[in-house]
């Protein structure tokens, strides 16, 4: 059988209709779909990368010392993460180790993996790549005994509807996985976009009772510092877990190029610029939430994160082809599950003036 065959479609061509309308727009289209940086690459971080440029050798898998330096200080700022053995490792961006993680722990037929009802498609696509099963639940009630389940995506700030996981229902998850040795792979890829709660890293004390054990923190730099086209993200956690992945990786040729690394030092230590970035995005984000709310549409959860879940009391699809045909391009709900067809996602990655275009044409809109 060819492995294709066993993936669902690839949601962002099926987009293509609506985008070619929305392109049509007499102001341009305003592209809220995919959630694209598009600010610059902060000065710094260009510098850096162009600085180790001449990088003839072999990059290392596991990532350059400089690097893992940097990773570790940063999830000791960011995530409260002060544990001394804590495993670190750069990846090519998220998405690739998303996709990989439950072949690269050695899950297949049988094992279970579960994601969240409403979530990045790519959880799912990860589990049937290793040939294992997919279970949707938030709540561990619903899970039964399960003792099958050997990796459990947590996802806080949450990709497509900012929701934001207490501190106690990680804890719960992380308890319930260690009394039957699942492993807790926490994506945390906004988690420094709060907005109206403040997100709790799964490598925070505070969550894992001062353990690692298990437990694995998937990050990017796509978002935080407009990294998305250097393919620049890392996972931290559990040494003996990021030890596998490191070996596994080693084989496949997982390898982060050495200039793309030492722009991940420069990120991960320019707390400035990151903060700039989040400014924006809060701006972006008051002008959106305003004028889809006068346009008639309720925001749910959305209290962090780089997008806003709206819904107009309608099928997703319909909404989409509605915000077309005012030249505004977002991402239906049902891309993330079947309980978000009466969502859309919205991304606050437009420019300033196109978000500003955007919230011109939603004022025309009855609401």
């Amino acid at each position: 059988m060819r492995v294709s065959a066993t993936l669902p479609d690839f949601p962002w061509d099926l987009l293509e209709p609506a985008k070619a309308v929305a392109a049509g727009h007499p102001d341009g289209i305003v592209d809220l779909s995919i959630g694209t940086p598009v600010d610059p690459v902060p000065p710094a971080i260009q510098e850096a990368l162009r600085t180790a440029a001449d990088a003839p050798g072999y990059p290392l898998t596991a990532g350059t010392p400089a690097v893992r330096s940097a990773i570790r200080r940063w999830v000791a700022r960011a995530c409260g993460a002060t544990f001394d053995d804590i495993g670190v490792l750069p990846t090519i961006g998220s998405k690739e180790l998303v996709a990989g993680l439950p072949a690269q722990l050695g899950l297949g037929a049988g094992d279970v993996v579960v994601i969240p009802p409403v979530c990045y498609p790519t959880y799912e696509v990860g589990a049937r790549l290793a040939g294992a099963k997919v279970m949707r639940a938030d709540s561990l009630v619903s899970l039964g005994p399960a003792t099958d389940v050997k990796l459990i995506w947590v996802n806080s700030p949450g990709n497509p509807n900012g929701r934001v996981l207490p501190p106690a229902h990680l804890r719960k998850v992380v308890d319930w996985a260690r009394e039957r040795g699942a492993v807790v792979a926490s994506d945390e890829c906004y988690l420094t976009l709060g907005w109206e709660v403040e997100p709790t890293s799964i490598l925070s004390p505070s969550v894992n009772g001062g353990s690692l054990d298990g437990l694995l923190a998937v990050h990017s730099l796509s978002k935080r510092s407009n990294l998305a086209g250097y393919r620049a993200g890392f996972v931290a956690g559990d040494p003996a877990l990021v030890g596998e992945l490191l070996a596994v990786r080693k084989h496949a040729g997982l390898i982060v190029p050495q200039p793309v690394q030492a722009a991940m030092v420069a990120a991960l230590d320019d707390e400035t610029s990151a903060t700039e970035q989040r400014t924006r995005y809060a701006a972006r984000r008051g002008v959106l939430r305003d004028a889809l709310e006068k346009a008639g549409f309720e925001i749910s959860h959305s209290e962090a994160g780089l997008y806003l879940w709206a819904s107009h009391d309608e099928d997703c699809w319909s909404t989409v082809d509605r915000l077309a045909r005012l030249g505004i391009l977002v991402a239906p709900g049902a891309f993330y599950g079947p309980t978000g067809e009466r969502h859309v996602r919205v991304a606050l990655t437009g420019s300033d003036e196109r978000i500003a275009a955007a919230a011109e044409r939603l004022s025309s809109v009855d609401g």
